[in-house]
């Protein structure tokens, strides 16, 4: 049996699809589309009409989609976007009302927390987690066999935006400062996968990743483009997610980056597939 998880992010819209069985989950594909709802959000406080619209129509692509491929299993989450629009509640309503099928708008610490779920994340893991999305930033990471969860306002397109607020960077300086040493950073989200990617990289040392960030930085969107192939959605929004990296990297004494394939999707599927095989029994009254 197939299932889905559909992320609803600030950047653009990603789906995971995967195999299941009665003791294994496996992934099969992923699907994306740019809608940049972090625009509206941040600039004015709102998501408008039109994006709403946007997204409908992206939403019922998927849904055709999971319906052509029987994928009758499948939750639909929302992240930054929908958490900080003054309309949240009657655009999640409007949106699920077209697409007939429930949204749940998760906080930024569920949303931390969700890393707890992949499986290669151990409890003595000396690694820090940080999944940089397009308007927020968490991280996760234990302590002595306890998880600690840790989210602000910071991302990507809101630094684009220069929507981002000072005092938010100063809560981050000051939690960051504080933190126990760490030999690696994992980045989490397409930004940081990207960066590896161009570079051909899986691992980089925190000097190689600030050269490297550098010279990314000088280029133009055009070249950007024509050089790495990225898509334009990430062309123009990579030099501010890299900018916030080098932040965390500066304020800790992590000596590596690299990132990984696991994200909200991920944790998503994995919560859908305990859900639906943990009720394959009777309950007897």
């Amino acid at each position: 049996m197939k299932i889905a998880a559909i992320d609803i992010g600030t950047n653009a819209v990603k789906s995971k699809i995967f195999d299941t069985s009665s003791n294994l989950i496996s992934f099969n594909e992923s699907i994306r589309t740019p809608t940049r709802l972090g625009t509206d959000v941040f600039v004015d406080g709102l998501l408008s009409s039109a994006s709403i619209e946007k997204l409908v129509t992206s939403l019922k692509k998927y849904q055709d989609y999971f319906n052509r491929h029987q994928i009758e299993f499948y939750e639909i989450v929302a992240t930054s976007a929908f958490r900080d629009t003054k309309n949240s509640e009657d655009a999640r309503r409007a949106v699920e009302n077209e697409i007939e099928h429930p949204i749940r708008v998760i906080s930024g610490l569920e949303e931390a927390s969700l890393m707890a779920l992949n499986p290669k994340i151990k409890k003595n893991d000396p690694k820090l987690y940080a999944d940089l999305g397009g308007g927020s930033l968490e991280f996760f990471y234990y302590l002595d066999g306890k998880k600690k969860i840790k989210s602000f306002q910071l991302g990507a397109v809101r630094n684009m935006l220069r929507k981002d607020r000072p005092d938010e960077w100063k809560k981050l300086n000051v939690w960051l400062n504080k933190l126990p040493s760490f030999n690696t950073v994992v980045g989490i989200g397409g930004n940081i996968r990207s960066f590896l990617k161009i570079h051909n990289q899986d691992k980089i040392t925190k000097e190689e990743f600030i050269k490297l960030k550098d010279e990314l930085n000088k280029l133009t969107f055009s070249e950007k483009i024509s050089k790495y192939d990225l898509s334009e959605d990430r062309a123009d929004v990579i030099d501010y997610a890299m900018s916030i990296y080098e932040f965390v990297l500066n304020r800790t004494n992590v000596k590596n980056i690299r990132s990984t394939k696991w994200g909200v999707s991920d944790s998503i599927a994995v919560k859908l597939y305990h859900e639906l095989y943990s009720n394959k029994f009777q309950i007897k009254n």
